[in-house]
Formats: C-alpha cells, sequence, structure tokens
C-alpha cells in the first residue's frame, strides 16, 4: 500500500489532521485493533469477529485552503471517514485535530460549536425545511446560533447572490430544480462563516449538466471564499476536477494519496491504474512530466512552463521544427518534442 502522504503536515500546520483512524461496526469493535483481527481482509473479520471495519489506520493532513478530495467506491469507508471529523459517527480509535483542537476530546458544548460555527457540511440530500423559504433557509444556522433576524437576513442574502440565486428568495424548495435546491444548500453552509466545509457525495444524483454545473461552482467558491474544503465522491472524473489531492479508498484504507497528476502519472498499484486507465494524460498531467534530458544541446524557440498542461501546450509543441525548452523556476529542466506527445497519446490508445 503507497504511503498516506510523503511529506504530512504537522498538526499544527493542517487545519484538519486525522491520525491513525478507525472505525469498526459491531460487537467486538473494540477487540480488532491492534491483534491478528486487524490484518483480515472484510469477509473474513466479518465471519471471525462479526465486525465491519470501515476505517482502517487512516491518516491525512489537509491543509488550510485546500480543496481534499476522497474517492472510493461503495462500501470504501469515504463516508464514514468524513462524518468521524465532526463526531456525527464516533471513531473507535485514533485522533481529529481541527485546527488544533481535539474533536474526541470535546465535550457536548464545544462539539456543538464546532459544528454550529466552524464546520459546515454539505449532503447529497438537501435537506431543506419545506416550508420556509429560500432565504430563511439560508440564514437558518445563523437563527440557530442566536443571530438578531436583521443581520442574519443581510447574511442571507449575501450568500444568495454569491450563488447565483438573486431572485429567488422568496421562493419554497419545491419551486426550484435539484441544482439550484443544492445552490441553496451551499448558501446555507456559508452563511455561518465556516473555516471548513465538508461535502459528501453532494451532487450525485444531479443530472450530467447539472452536475457539471455544480462542480464548476464549487470551484469558483472556493477561489472567491478560499475555505478549506473536503469533498467525498466515487466519481474519478469529478475528483480530478476538483482536487488539490486526492485519496483513494478501498476497503476502510487510503491506497494512495497524491495530486491528480500523481495518480494518473504514476498509480501506486494495479487498483488505481485500472481507476485512471481510461483518462487522456494528456488532459491532466503536466510537462515536467514528459521533459527530457537536452543532452548538452541548447534548445531553441520559446521556453514553456513545467506546469503548463500537455493539452495546452500541444499546439505549440507540434508546430515547433524541434524540441522545445521547459523552464522550471525559470531553470532549464529539459525539453518536449513531438513524439514525446505522441508517445503519450499512444499510452492511451493502447
Amino acid at each position: 500500500m503507497a504511503e498516506p502522504d510523503a511529506t504530512p503536515e504537522t498538526a499544527t500546520d493542517a487545519t484538519i489532521s486525522i491520525r491513525n483512524l478507525w472505525k469498526i461496526f459491531g460487537p467486538r469493535a473494540n477487540k480488532v485493533i491492534g491483534t491478528e483481527l486487524a490484518e483480515l481482509d472484510a469477509a473474513e473479520l466479518k465471519s471471525r469477529a462479526d465486525t465491519v471495519a470501515a476505517v482502517r489506520d487512516v491518516s491525512i493532513d489537509v491543509k488550510p485552503g485546500e480543496m481534499f478530495v476522497v474517492m472510493g467506491l461503495s462500501g470504501s469507508g469515504k463516508s464514514t471517514l468524513v462524518r468521524c471529523l465532526t463526531r456525527l459517527i464516533d471513531p473507535t480509535a485514533g485522533q481529529v485535530l481541527v485546527e488544533g483542537d481535539d474533536v474526541g476530546a470535546m465535550g457536548a458544548n464545544e462539539l456543538r460549536d464546532l459544528r454550529r460555527h466552524r464546520v459546515s457540511m454539505v449532503f447529497q440530500h438537501f435537506g431543506l425545511l419545506p416550508h420556509r423559504r429560500v432565504i430563511d433557509n439560508v440564514a437558518y444556522g445563523l437563527e440557530i446560533q442566536g443571530v438578531s433576524r436583521g443581520k442574519r437576513r443581510t447574511r442571507a442574502q449575501d450568500m444568495i447572490d454569491l450563488v447565483g440565486l438573486t431572485g429567488n428568495e422568496d421562493c419554497l424548495p419545491e419551486e426550484l430544480s435539484g441544482g439550484m435546491q443544492q445552490r441553496v444548500g451551499l448558501a446555507r453552509a456559508l452563511a455561518v462563516e465556516p473555516s471548513i466545509m465538508l461535502f459528501d457525495e453532494p451532487f450525485s444524483a444531479l443530472d450530467p449538466l447539472i452536475r457539471r454545473d455544480m462542480q464548476n461552482e464549487v470551484i469558483r467558491l472556493h477561489r472567491e471564499v478560499g475555505k478549506t474544503m473536503m469533498f467525498i465522491t466515487h466519481d474519478l472524473s469529478e475528483a480530478l476536477k476538483l482536487g488539490d489531492r486526492i485519496a483513494i479508498m478501498r476497503a476502510g484504507e487510503i491506497v494512495q494519496l497524491g495530486t491528480p497528476a500523481d495518480l494518473v502519472g504514476s498509480p501506486a498499484d494495479d487498483y488505481v491504474a485500472d481507476f485512471v486507465s481510461e483518462v487522456p494524460k494528456t488532459d491532466v498531467l503536466s510537462l515536467r512530466w514528459i521533459a527530457r534530458p537536452a543532452d548538452g544541446v541548447a534548445p531553441t524557440g520559446t521556453a514553456l512552463s513545467a506546469d503548463t498542461v500537455i493539452r495546452d501546450a500541444i499546439g505549440d509543441i507540434m508546430a515547433a521544427d524541434n524540441p522545445l525548452p521547459v523552464e522550471a523556476d525559470g531553470e532549464l529542466i529539459g525539453v518536449v518534442g513531438q513524439r514525446d506527445v505522441l508517445s503519450l497519446m499512444a499510452e492511451n490508445r493502447s
């Protein structure tokens, strides 16, 4: 199994720090960790101990302002993991630190404060109050906090404008499309000004075109409001589109953690390789992945940035008679030419 993170953040650097987290369901949950049972696969563990290890010894650090995606198939443990972060589900073992505070050690009042003020969750099911109009749904979290009516309606209106729902303030949820209802959910989550936002497969039930629009909306909001976000999905294209880094889960474990380019360019095992096999590498990898040594020959032509996505440089590369220089931080790291691009494209066809 790949290391969860080759250069983990310290607890003080990370907005969310997860350490050796386990969640085991069943009557003998506390007798699994630290024994030979912990090494069993899911079927054997269920047979021998009548327990299910939904999360197995997971360690992750989420950086401030990062869009961190957890991806996996149904039953991989991703939704259980995100619910452990605010103790909607209590972990069996391990530690979760949110902005340096130990969630496991929090009392009822501290936990309530965490959920009301610091961390917001957006779920697949919108959970809107059907009898309340849009502006009152958006303001609901502020109402729970005890914010005055005038201030919460002003804040709610700002969030409605931010997510593109201006003019729908007085609509009831049933009068809105699924995508618009999810925008209300986003506005409600943002209204309480959390430092962290958790998304648990929020767009899974939406039509493909609406889903794409909502993905773009989250990217825009992330850029504009700068929140630390953790996004749960089973969809690889969604993960690659949204994630600064992606953790792939299988059977409760992290099998690989890295950037989209890390996963596509250097999958940790056959499981990850199978996931990314249909992804066009030119759409994800940057030029640094295919740059080769200049072999002592001074390259000619306009230098390309090593961080340029290959797809965006194909026109320049194919139009050049000779390989073009590739630079990182002003330093030459290699060259890239027509044969390098064609070779990579052939890999996807094979």
